[in-house]
């Protein structure tokens, strides 16, 4: 009988084993792949969120602010898309400019003053892979404040 011997069984099992990390790093390689990129999507989500709600808030404090005459909501939405240029993150694609909405009303007898941004996320990977499926992610903030 020709039986191995014990060192020689060890490096024929370690021979057998030499080809299985790549094939387990090549099939977790994907899934790693889309929470890395997912991660970084959720982030610059989070960010252009926090810019629209500061390009919200900067339009709405321009336009309550006591002067004569009053700013115009043509004025008002220059202000908030000035906020807003430079400071989206977007994939590089040309991206639809936010939209800007500014409703003027009264509540509880004080004139206030509603400014609305909204805008479609783009995102890097899979911003893209959502609005292809057909539900983009919309960003939307409101800000309202009263008159002075």
């Amino acid at each position: 009988m020709n039986r191995p011997t014990p060192a020689r069984r060890q490096a024929l099992a370690l021979k057998s084993q030499r080809g299985a990390a790549v094939i387990e790093f090549a099939l977790i390689l994907p899934l790693l792949l889309i929470v890395l990129v997912g991660t970084m999507d959720a982030s610059l989500a989070l960010y252009d969120k926090a810019v629209i709600t500061n390009a919200s808030r900067e339009g709405a404090r321009a336009g309550i602010v006591a002067r004569s005459p009053p700013l115009t909501d043509a004025q008002i939405q220059q202000i908030v898309q000035n906020y807003l240029q430079g400071a989206l993150v977007s994939s590089g694609s040309t991206s639809a400019l936010p939209a800007v909405q500014i409703q003027k009303g009264t509540w509880n007898g004080d004139a206030i003053l509603t400014v609305t941004v909204r805008y479609t996320f783009q995102g890097l990977g899979l911003g893209s892979l959502l609005a292809s499926f057909g539900k983009p992610l919309d960003l939307q903030s409101s800000t309202v404040m009263v008159y002075e």
